[in-house]
């Protein structure tokens, strides 16, 4: 008798880059994300301005409580820096929250975002979230489809998403270009057992 699979948990699962952590998103982390998303020039393409820690708290709040939909799942995360061990290339100061990737999932597609605070721009954080956020969807999601959209003028998204495997398509919504890219599940290792003598 065929099953209907479970849809993916309301949290989503933590993951992690080279040197990232992504952090399922809380309220409690309002304040420091205030102060990443605190540069106005964040909202040159998207619109918006810089959010009040209690505005930004009462809209995570809104976020982990999930969508109204049971079909469709809104999976948020927090960039957090590791720190470069002893010996390590890198040099970060390390723990620090410096943006966030989200994901609105329904069934095996995703609408997939990232923002990343502007004094962290340029050391390739955001590719490296993008990338670990595909990678993740596909084992961990089920997801085998992605999307996502651009404004035409912002190059540095663009590249972020080229660099995640999403290529632009001729649709637009509200004057950004629809990206969009498949994705194969990984596959398990192969194992070879031993012949028997």
């Amino acid at each position: 008798m065929p099953t209907t699979p479970a849809p993916p948990p309301i949290t989503p699962p933590r993951f992690t880059t080279a040197r990232l952590d992504a952090l399922p998103l809380e309220p409690a982390y309002a304040e420091e994300m205030a102060a990443v998303l605190a540069d106005p020039a964040l909202y040159g393409f998207t619109g918006g301005e810089p959010p009040a820690p209690a505005a930004l708290r009462a809209r995570y709040e809104r976020q982990c409580a999930g969508s109204p939909d049971p079909g469709e799942r809104w999976w948020n995360w927090v960039l957090r820096v590791r720190a470069a061990r002893d010996g390590e290339a890198g040099g970060e100061a390390g723990g620090e929250l410096v943006g966030y990737v989200q994901a609105t999932v329904r069934g095996a597609r995703a609408e997939i975002a990232w923002v990343l605070g502007t004094p962290w721009q340029g050391r390739g954080y955001a590719s490296e979230a993008a990338q670990g956020l595909v990678a993740h969807l596909a084992s961990a999601g089920g997801v085998r489809e992605l999307v996502a959209h651009i404004h035409p003028d912002h190059a540095a998204s663009a590249a972020v998403a080229l660099a995640a495997g999403l290529g632009p398509t001729e649709e637009w919504e509200d004057g950004e270009r629809r990206w969009a890219a498949s994705v194969t599940p990984p596959t398990a290792p192969e194992v070879t057992l031993p012949l028997a003598p």
